[in-house]
């Protein structure tokens, strides 16, 4: 289930759960500007067997992008 979380929870999560980082942005996008460590998975091409082949599902996943308003 989806929740919104704050840059300590990141922060928390990534050192104490090793949990997995993924930036859902296009390729273009993740490769001009991206968290280090972050896996790109482009919400357009996610879909289960993506996930299930490259998420580790007993880790926490934070998935994330950035959008200009």
């Amino acid at each position: 289930m989806p929740t919104i979380i704050t840059r300590e929870d990141v922060r928390r999560l990534l050192e104490t759960e090793a949990a997995q980082l993924v930036d859902v942005l296009p390729r273009d996008e993740y490769d001009e500007e991206h968290i280090a460590g972050a896996l790109n998975l482009p919400i357009r091409e996610l879909n289960e067997s993506t996930a299930a082949a490259l998420l580790d599902k007993s880790r926490p996943v934070i998935t994330y992008c950035h959008d200009y308003l």
